[in-house]
């Protein structure tokens, strides 16, 4: 059987690794050692990322029905145990943007919520 040459295969990988990484730092976008290293690591990142930017939103969308609650005359816990209470089902991101966009409307929904209290 003759014998197979990785020549094009490999070429293309250290293109393709190469192609990724450019506009790295140093040897980082030249050598295609450094290159995949950075390859992979960033790879990762972006992969553990996108886990932690779902985690960060819910934090912040938190925090601002906290605050609005709380201009309200109630806590967040109350206001969530309220609205469960009262079989509301607004997610905290829909929560967050009614508190942001039209106050007036999050004053109902806390009303709502404190009459189930």
């Amino acid at each position: 059987m003759a014998r197979t040459r990785t020549g094009i295969v490999r070429r293309r990988r250290h293109k393709k690794v190469l192609k990724f990484t450019k506009g790295q730092w140093g040897t980082r976008s030249t050598n295609f050692k450094r290159a995949n290293e950075a390859m992979m690591r960033s790879l990762w990142y972006a992969y553990r990322d996108r886990r932690q930017r779902r985690r960060q939103l819910r934090r912040l969308w938190i925090q601002r029905i906290n605050a609005a609650a709380r201009q309200n005359g109630m806590k967040y816990s109350q206001l969530i145990n309220g609205l469960k209470r009262a079989e509301v089902e607004l997610d905290r991101k829909s929560l967050s943007a009614i508190a942001i966009q039209d106050a007036r409307t999050f004053g109902k929904i806390v009303d709502i919520a404190r009459q189930h209290l």
